[in-house]
């Protein structure tokens, strides 16, 4: 099957997206200012912005492959090893001018709701032709249909990532307060992340959604968990590779090519990267803000006995039934 013409390329002005805006419930944002709900889920404007022009105009190719978390879940680290273990023939973990030795992972695996229109079909990030990676916090119902459809002329594989919702909460309140002026307060970030209001949130309805497409498509859809990624990096190295139709061969394990994928990934590898400690992201994050250590745990540093019950509480309401637990 011929993919459709894409539609002539126009970005979603900025008079469309107030009055969309204007048309939205609206409330005050852990990150940005306000979080704007669209179908179900809080976002920024700029990723909105971004969010409209993808359900417009982006056409996947055959193996495109799509990287989704929820912000804080890993996003930094998984797109380093996607991009390592995609391209392990054309850029060896071990050559000295390796990609990720001269440019962040975000400029790698870029998001799918931060690129224009027109950077979608340039995008070359990957050895084959058919395939580009994308990373994106968009939840399942909102990514374009043509992702989430059973097109059998598409082979699109998503791998969605997920992580404690205590220490992913934590890191989303330090990481939002390193930028802001007038950094909100934990208990104020943290009644609005119970309520849902949270980038790409609820965290909890997000995570449920592809859960539950894994479950149906398991050839579609691979749910992985940071905790397990710390734990056994190796084993989910592999388990990644053979999602995607890449496995190992007997050469590259013996050569010891997945302990370097994973070594060049190590946060301990990336944080001395230049281009990691300086120059800034989009809407003005700097680079080096995305590379908190991520330890498993962390919450115990920051939440009350209380918060951290609460957050227990209503997580296993909402994925009570679910055969899902975090």
């Amino acid at each position: 099957m011929e993919p459709r013409p894409a539609p002539p390329l126009q970005d979603v002005d900025n008079q469309e997206l107030e009055n969309l805006l204007s048309s939205l419930p609206k409330e005050r944002g852990i990150i940005p200012s306000y979080s704007y709900q669209y179908q179900g889920f809080w976002y920024s404007p700029i990723t909105l912005q971004g969010i409209i022009n993808c359900q417009k105009y982006f056409q996947p190719r055959e193996n495109d492959i799509f990287l989704v978390t929820s912000p804080k879940s890993g996003t930094t680290w998984l797109k380093a090893i996607l991009f390592a273990l995609v391209n392990r023939e054309a850029h060896p973990p071990q050559d000295p001018h390796h990609p990720l030795l001269s440019k962040t992972p975000h400029q790698l695996v870029p998001f799918l709701e931060f690129l224009h229109p027109s950077e979608y079909d340039s995008l070359c990030n990957s050895s084959d032709s058919s395939s580009r990676i994308f990373a994106t916090h968009i939840s399942l119902g909102t990514l374009p249909k043509a992702i989430t459809g059973d097109s059998g002329s598409l082979n699109c594989k998503i791998v969605y990532l997920c992580r404690d919702i205590k220490d992913t909460f934590v890191s989303l309140f330090h990481f939002g307060n390193n930028k802001k002026t007038s950094p909100i307060s934990l208990e104020d970030a943290f009644n609005l992340y119970c309520k849902g209001i949270s980038s790409a949130g609820p965290i909890w309805d997000q995570i449920l959604g592809y859960w539950k497409e894994s479950q149906k498509n398991q050839h579609k859809v691979l749910f992985m968990r940071y905790e397990e990624m710390k734990d056994e990096p190796y084993l989910q190295l592999r388990r990644l590779a053979n999602f995607l139709g890449i496995p190992f061969s007997q050469e590259e394990e013996s050569s010891g090519l997945v302990d370097q994928i994973i070594s060049i990934c190590s946060f301990e590898s990336m944080t001395k990267v230049d281009v990691n400690k300086t120059g800034t992201f989009v809407d003005g994050f700097n680079n080096s803000s995305f590379f908190r250590k991520g330890v498993v745990g962390d919450w115990k540093n920051c939440l009350t006995a209380d918060m951290a019950s609460r957050l227990d509480q209503i997580t296993e309401e909402k994925f009570r039934g679910s055969g899902l637990s975090l």
